[in-house]
């Protein structure tokens, strides 16, 4: 509290006492910050301040072409002065624009004698400021006088180095107080002049505006991009309950009436483990590989070898980044030898993708590869279970999927219920599982067809914390979650998997000969078993191998996944122990948040089927196979059909039906280019950001030696073929036809909905007829063509096709849309 202050005379240059100090006793303390002319708008507008000595402040430099200033924001403080300059700056802008101005005399005012200002911006201390009484400078952010003196000592000599050192200014005045005295202060102790420090500038708003008046309206679903699935209307339908990974929204269980979430998993999991559950799948990240040296490519990303992954045959696989520590993992499966498939975790196939992309252009640019993300296009479902092939044989006709026609760890291309797939024998279960891909338009059909045909199983669907808990029991890593960027190969015991044979080297493996990564106390996984069997450690629990240790206790590992398994009738849990593969049997301990501790022995972190028996043993039986099907394509918008507004239309939204699309790549050479022309009856356009078009198919210009083709006509396995065909040399071609869908957005405010969308300048002058741009519409990544007047297409991605569509209706809702989806 404020009890009293020091008054004091001091020379006219203000920079000494020159008489004895009297203390007067008050409460408060009121302190001018002396009159600075309002800089903000002109700062805003690229010009920077210049200094006037005789007002004591900086003022606006008249170098912006077509501004103006006139009054007290130019330094002028008396009537007379603010209304001469207001006249003088009229006469300005008048000639300006050579028109003649209207006569206008002053009114009389009273005018009177104004002292020069005193310039005082530090009051003077018999002590050195670096040892007197603090002086505040800033009041908000409490910068002080020596504070600024200690940022020049330190070496800082711009003001906005000075700035960003104390502070000063960064409160919500946003320097209006106090900045000139501390640019004063500043420029003393740096023996310069106000003028040659200069002035920080402002940046908008001037006055205060709160973060809801930025952020707008409530927009909820449109806050951020959530990706569906081709089957999402399917698990909504059917009550799923929904987790986010990344921006995918994926079933996290099916609760059925009254159940538990813990009563659920435990229904599921013994559902897949003595039947048949399914499970979408379809947010595996996918990568299309193809190339002469995709095989080479691969031997040097991943930490296993590839040379011998024979066509119709898969793998698992690890990619590590260069330091040695577990980046991603998947399975990989030869398409044939210069094309293969690349599965990637749900959260990891963005960054896998962008890795490859890297390594190939900066460090391998004379491999011949090409990858394509093909994540959309392939609707996957995973059947599972010791009934998982009995329930596929019904969908196959006679199509042989016997264990030595389609054994683990291969692949083969059929129809399933009457549609193109590709079915891999992989597992994530340790259970017979078949996974399924189709063209995602078909997803929704198929996975339809297969709960019919699997009732007679009870086949029971499966969400993501049943695969979780399915793959603890078996053991099974997931990146991300039993990693953490600091774990190799060797600490999750998979030194199988590295490659000691390769005659090349790949990334991470010279990293693993370091001193740190053969530690014998690194952190290892391995499994847990708790002493009470009911009992679930944390995930995140801290492992200590003395419980009555004083705190800080030494902490020997963590938990990384835990559940309970209602098959084995106890909880399993992973976790990473140090130098815990040479201490099975041991016991460690896990002090909880609620007191009490857990005791737990470290053990295999297999805890079912721990002979890996169960895949072979399958209940296979005689099986009425179907025949009827009458596959069905459904887009990614149909729910939405048609809708006519009541009043006329500003904006429509239609969906094609049936269109092919392709994405090729390769050399533009005229070789390439020809027998491109001659195949589709259409020349590759020359110029970036431009189509091309013939009667029955378009291509766009999406990037150097890429492009995509778009038929209504031609089906994609035709133009895939017929390219093949005739194209020679390094290309690929890839059938993206389930993962984008083609809208059209036409009428009189298509234009207006476009403005409000993107930041893409799309005025005709601009981005005119038969142009075409990769840009971000929403939060979204689109193709986005200009058709013709008021006519545009956007290619969007199929899982964030609702996402855009729902933002179309919402920024057209004022001009009104009419839908044909």
């Amino acid at each position: 509290h404020v009890t009293g202050a020091e008054v004091a005379p001091i020379d006219k240059e203000g920079r000494e006492v020159i008489g004895p100090i009297h203390v007067l006793p008050c409460d408060v303390v009121a302190s001018s910050g002396g009159w600075s002319p309002t800089l903000h708008l002109s700062c805003h507008t690229g010009s920077r301040p210049v200094w006037r000595d005789d007002v004591a402040g900086f003022v606006p430099a008249n170098t912006v072409e077509g501004m103006d200033y006139a009054g007290a924001v130019i330094g002028e403080q008396t009537l007379l002065d603010v209304m001469q300059s207001g006249l003088d700056a009229a006469d300005r802008i008048a000639t300006a624009l050579e028109v003649q101005r209207d006569g206008a005399t002053l009114p009389p005012v009273e005018t009177f004698q104004m002292s020069p200002a005193m310039h005082l911006y530090l009051l003077p201390h018999r002590l050195p400021v670096s040892r007197a009484p603090k002086q505040f400078v800033d009041f908000q952010n409490d910068v002080t006088a020596a504070g600024i003196e200690l940022a020049v000592r330190e070496g800082y000599e711009s003001i906005e180095h000075i700035k960003r050192y104390t502070a000063m200014g960064f409160g919500t005045d946003q320097g209006k107080t106090g900045n000139i005295n501390g640019m004063a202060i500043a420029a003393n102790a740096m023996g310069k002049t106000i003028e040659e420090t200069g002035t920080t500038i402002f940046r908008p708003m001037y006055t205060p505006v709160t973060f809801g008046a930025l952020a707008g309206r409530e927009v909820g679903n449109l806050f951020d991009p959530e990706r569906y699935t081709a089957m999402h209307a399917w698990h909504v339908a059917n009550g799923a309950k929904f987790e986010n990974v990344g921006q995918w929204k994926r079933p996290w269980y099916y609760p059925k009436g009254s159940e538990t979430m813990e009563e659920s998993l435990a229904r599921e999991c013994k559902a897949t483990r003595e039947s048949v559950g399914i499970l979408d799948a379809s947010t595996l990240g996918k990568i299309d590989i193809q190339g002469k040296d995709a095989r080479d490519f691969l031997n040097r990303i991943y930490t296993n070898g590839w040379d011998k992954l024979a066509p119709g045959k898969c793998r698992y696989g690890l990619m590590c980044h260069e330091d040695g520590m577990v980046f991603d993992d998947g399975v990989t499966s030869c398409i044939n030898d210069s094309h293969f498939l690349m599965t990637t975790t749900s959260g990891g196939a963005a960054g896998v993708l962008r890795w490859l992309e890297l390594w190939h252009q900066t460090e391998w640019p004379e491999l011949e590869v090409y990858f394509s993300s093909v994540t959309d296009h392939w609707a996957t479902m995973t059947i599972s279970g010791p009934n998982s092939r009995n329930l596929l044989k019904k969908l196959v006709g006679d199509q042989d999927i016997s264990e030595d026609a389609l054994p683990f760890m291969s692949w083969k291309p059929m129809k399933v219920a009457g549609v193109d797939a590709r079915v891999f024998r992989i597992s994530f279960t340790g259970e017979l599982s078949f996974e399924i891909n189709v063209n995602a338009n078909f997803g929704m059909y198929v996975w339809q067809q297969v709960m019919n045909a699997g009732e007679e199983y009870e086949i029971t669907p499966y969400g993501t914390e049943t695969m979780h808990i399915l793959r603890a029991e078996k053991g099974f890593i997931i990146v991300g979650q039993d990693t953490d960027g600091s774990v190799t190969p060797q600490d999750l015991n998979m030194g199988w998997i590295t490659g000691k044979q390769k005659t090349f080297s790949f990334i991470g493996r010279r990293s693993w000969e370091r001193e740190d990564t053969s530690r014998t106390d690194r952190k290892q996984l391995v499994g847990l078993k708790t002493t009470e069997p009911s009992k679930v450690i944390p995930e995140g629990a801290q492992a200590v191998d003395n419980p009555d240790q004083p705190i800080p206790m030494t902490m020997v590992g963590h938990v990384t996944s835990s559940y309970y398994s209602a098959v084995l009738g106890c909880s399993v849990a992973l976790g990473l122990i140090k130098n815990g593969l040479n201490r099975m049997g041991d016991y460690v301990y896990f002090p909880l948040a609620d007191g009490t501790t857990l005791k737990a022995q470290i053990c295999s972190s297999v805890f079912y089927d721990m002979k890996n028996e169960k895949p072979g043993k399958a209940h296979d039986s005689e099986v009425k196979v179907e025949t009827d099907f009458s596959p069905l394509r459904e887009l990614p918008l149909s729910h939405l059909g048609k809708v006519k507004p009541q009043q006329a239309a500003g904006v429509h939204l239609h969906e094609h039906k049936n269109v092919s699309q392709l994405v090729l790549r390769g050399e533009s050479t005229p070789a390439f280019a020809g027998a491109v022309e001659k195949t589709l009856g259409v020349a590759l356009p020359s110029q970036p950001c431009t189509t091309a078009a013939a009667e029955d198919v378009e291509v766009w210009w999406l990037a150097p030696d890429e492009w995509l083709i778009v038929s209504q006509e031609r089906g994609a396995e035709q133009i895939e073929q017929s390219l093949r065909d005739a194209l020679e040399g390094h290309f690929s071609i890839t059938d993206v036809t389930g993962g984008q869908t083609l809208l059209t957005l036409t009428g009189s405010h298509a234009i207006d909905v476009l403005k409000k969308s993107t930041s893409y300048d799309v005025d005709d002058r601009h981005f005119h007829v038969g142009r075409c741009v990769g840009t971000t519409f929403a939060k979204a990544q689109v193709f986005l063509k200009h058709s013709s007047e008021n006519t545009y297409e956007l290619v969007v991605r199929r899982s964030f096709a609702d996402y855009v569509g729902l933002w179309i209706q919402d920024a057209a809702d004022e001009y009104g849309i009419a839908l044909d989806c």
